[in-house]
Formats: C-alpha cells, structure tokens, sequence
C-alpha cells in the first residue's frame, strides 16, 4: 500500500477530524477503521429489527463539538437547541428549567424549593459557569496553558469553586434544596464513578459537561449522530484523505511508525511518518507491547421506542416539555450519595439514579415516515454503574440492573414506562440495554469507559498539545488526550495541529 505521511489508527469522530485536518494541509493520510463502518461511538443504527428509527445508540448529544471545527472542516451538519434544559420531578410537582422563560423557571424554583433563594443561587452560579465556558473553551483548541495560567483567566472564585475544592462542597454552600443540588451535580457524574464531597474527578467530569463550545449548551444533531461522523467523513475524503475500514490493527512499531492491520484479504503492513492514534490509551499500550492499566466505566444506558410519551404526576406539565430537555430520575443530591456508596459496596443501587430525554421530540428525521407522529424515541442514561457491577455475571447483572431503574423511573411517573413501549414485529419491546461490559464486548472500550480514561485537568505543565506520548512518533488523538472526552473532535484537532504548526513536535 506504500508509505504515508500519517496513519490514523480508528475511525472515530475524532480519527477522522485529525485525517480532514492534515489532508487539508497536503498530507497523505491513512484511516484504518475496524468496523465496517467509520464513527466509532458517535453512529447511528437501527436497533430493532424492523423498527425503522436511527437510534443514537452510544453517544446522544452534541456539546463540546467547536464551532471552530465546523466552520474549518466545511461539516454540513445542523445541531438544534433545546428550549427546555431539563425537568426533575419531586413529589406531584417538578422543576422545569426553561431557556426561554425565566419568569417560568422562577415560578417552577419557588413551587418545589418554598422560596425565592436558590433561584437566585441558580442564576449566579451558571452566571460564573457561562464566565468560565466563554474563557476557558478557546483554550482547548490551544497548545496546553500552565495552571497558574487557567487559574488568572477564569478569576480567583471560579478556581476556588469549581476547580480547587470539590464540587460537592461547593453545591452544598451554594444551594439549600436536596434536588436542586442534585441538578447540579450530575454533570459531574455522567460516565464518572465518583463522590463528588471528596473527588476532584468530579470537578473535571463537571468543567466538560458546562464549558462546551464556550457555551457548554447540548445540542441536538440533525439525523442523529450518524450524521456527525458522516459529515467528518465526507469532509476527510473530500480533502483527499484515505479511508479503509474493515481493518483491524494488530501492532504499531513506535519507532518505525510501522502499523500492521487485519483485513479480508488477509495481514498488510504501512508505514506512517506519524502515527495517531484514535484508540483507548490502554489499547495503544497493549499493540506496543507495554501492560495496559484497565480503566473502569460507570453508565447504563439504555434505548427506547415509545408509542407515546408517559404521563407526569404533574399535570400541569406538558410531557412534551418535560422530556425534550433532561428528565431527571431521582436525582437528589441525598440519593446520589445514596447510590454512589451502594454501587462501592458491589451493589446495583436500589433506586439508580437516571436521567432521559427524547431525540425524536426534537429531530423527527431519525424516525421512519411511518412512524412519525406514531412514536418517540426515549434515550436514558444511568449513572453509578461502575463496571465491576456486572463482572461476575453479565447477563444477570444486566436483567437487575433494567429491573431497578425501570423501578426508578416509574417512581416518579403517573403510569409503567412499560406500558408506553413500543413493540417490535418480532413481539419484543423496544428495549436495548448496554452496560460498561458490553462496552467493552461490543465497541472494544476498555473497562466501557466512554471517555477511554478518566478526564483531565483542561492545563499542564509541561506544555505542548496533550497528545503526546512516551514514542516520539506515535500521538494520541481521541478521547484519551489531553482535554480530550466526549463528541468533541478536540483530540483530532489538537494532533493535526501538533504535526502541522512548525516547532511543536518533529
């Protein structure tokens, strides 16, 4: 197959922004995708035979993708705000946090907290966030600032709070109300298995969830993730890069930046002036023949078609409203303390905390004709899920841990999730469940870490761009960078960029 300038090892999202990236700039460039298909977790498929509807089935949502990508990758992509931010139940009422009526919001604070001040808590404290977002986000497209640096750009109380001490502390002094906090913090939790009173892991979990796109905003992609890595692919091939999938990587040779593949046609050897690699960094250590440390995942998630959407014990709600934004499922902050320490003990937790939301409420083009205005879709994510839960017996594990958060999610409706579920022609219901094990089976993420490992700090030390590694020619370039994690193409960015700009790296 000849020499390249680089190899991209995995055609995830972030693979294929460093291809479009180099290719753009004259390099010759080799994808090698394993699967038949690029995207790696951002995709879409049909989960249900004989259901037509395109389910984001791994990734769901667009945050942190940079504008700046798009506009220099050309994507044809369309990503929808959501009027509604999220909607948490409590009791025969709810909080409902609406974008675009403060007023409402207001009215919702006072109906579940009895007063007016975590309200105005709220708003200051997101206040600071969208302070944060709006300096810090750049950077991320930067080479790696000093701490000292990020510590004076976001300003001495956004440090304090959201990066020095931990973020449990900080919800605690800010806010009075159990469930407000419990707002707060489970975006310091999403794929994270943390306690938030003690672990700066959390802080980090957190900074990624709010400063995305200098906004931190979750958007909705038009056509469902597919359409995201189908717009970076047909970006890279337009710039002229080379894609193969079906090609399993076997071995990288640092020092040679020789990279062996797996193909129908049997082993093929090419060599790479640079190898980048788009793959957990514990799979980058067991093709060079060092001892991969197995990071551990923490999600369920789960996949669902509804015939319609459940109804609220809240009336006066519209379930339209409610589950187009994030519906939390208990939630509190008392809960997830709660199911954090049960999960530690090896326990699936009695009542797992959860959280949905429905694409198809605002993206109806994943649903067939057919099915338009006939269904919705309902994706939920679990949280406190860690691996080790479903070690010992997968399949079992998996049945209890539906069991419990079908449990918990009815807790807090007026009728069964059961009851809305579609059912497919085979007479099954439109469930798909997948856990950190089947991660790891089914996508090769290691331990089912969706990040790869654990999120970073967004600064170093020691400079440079956060994709190097101990091999001169070898560069991470996904979620296991630096500031990597999460749909954002910030890795790929940042390798490209580290070849490209002249005294970075040779």
């Amino acid at each position: 197959m000849g020499a390249y300038d680089v190899i991209v090892a995995g055609g995830g999202h972030n693979g294929l922004v460093a291809a479009a990236y180099l290719a753009k700039a004259g390099r010759r460039v080799l994808v090698l995708e394993r699967y038949g298909q690029v995207g790696g977790l951002a995709v879409s498929a049909q989960a249900f035979p004989g259901v037509d509807v395109r389910l984001s089935r791994y990734s769901y949502l667009v945050s942190l993708l940079p504008s700046r990508i798009v506009r220099d990758l050309g994507l044809d992509l369309e990503l929808r705000r959501r009027r509604y931010a999220s909607y948490t139940p409590k009791g025969g009422t709810g909080l409902l946090v609406d974008n675009e009526d403060d007023l409402r919001t207001a009215a919702s604070f006072r109906e579940v907290t009895g007063g007016e001040a975590d309200h105005g808590a709220w708003r200051r404290f997101y206040g600071l966030t969208a302070e944060v977002a709006r300096v810090l986000a750049p950077t991320l497209l930067e080479p790696l600032r000093t701490q000292a640096e990020i510590e004076r750009l976001v300003g001495q109380e956004a440090w304090r709070d959201l990066f020095a001490r931990p973020i449990g502390a900080t919800v605690d002094e800010r806010f009075a109300d159990d469930t407000v906090r419990g707002v707060v913090l489970t975006d310091a939790l999403i794929g994270t298995f943390a306690d938030p009173a003690t672990d700066l892991l959390a802080n980090r979990c957190f900074l990624y969830h709010v400063i995305g796109d200098g906004t931190g905003e979750w958007n909705v992609p038009v056509g469902g993730m597919g359409a995201v890595s189908g717009a970076l692919e047909a970006a890279a091939r337009r710039a002229g890069a080379e894609i193969r999938t079906g090609a399993e990587i076997i071995g990288i040779s640092p020092s040679s930046g020789e990279v062996t593949f797996v193909a129908e046609d049997g082993e093929h050897t090419v060599n790479g002036g640079h190898v980048l690699v788009n793959l957990p960094p514990a799979v980058l250590d067991r093709l060079t023949g060092g001892r991969p440390a197995v990071p551990e995942g923490a999600q369920l998630k789960v996949n669902m078609v509804l015939t319609r959407l459940p109804r609220l014990a809240d009336p006066s709600v519209d379930p339209r409203a409610a589950f187009s934004g994030t519906f939390h499922i208990n939630e509190g902050r008392d809960q997830l303390a709660t199911a954090y320490a049960q999960a530690a003990r090896g326990e699936i937790p009695e009542l797992p905390p959860a959280e949905v939301y429905c694409h198809s409420l605002t993206d109806s083009s994943i649903l067939g004709p057919e099915l338009r205005g006939r269904a919705e879709t309902m994706t939920l994510f679990g949280l406190h899920m860690p691996a080790r839960l479903f070690r010992q017996d997968p399949e079992k594990a998996r049945k209890a841990a539906l069991a419990a958060t079908f449990a918990s999610i009815n807790s807090v409706l007026a009728e069964p999730i059961e009851e809305c579920l579609l059912t497919a022609p085979d007479g099954s219901p439109c469930v798909e469940v997948k856990t950190p094990v089947d991660l790891e089976r089914d996508a090769s993420l290691p331990g089912g870490h969706i990040f790869h490992t654990d999120l970073s700090w967004p600064y170093a030390e020691e400079g440079g761009w956060g994709v190097e590694t101990e091999h001169e020619r070898v560069l991470m370039c996904g979620a296991g960078a630096r500031r990597g994690g999460g749909v954002s193409g910030i890795g790929g960015h940042n390798a490209a960029m580290a070849l490209l700009r002249p005294g970075t790296i040779t």
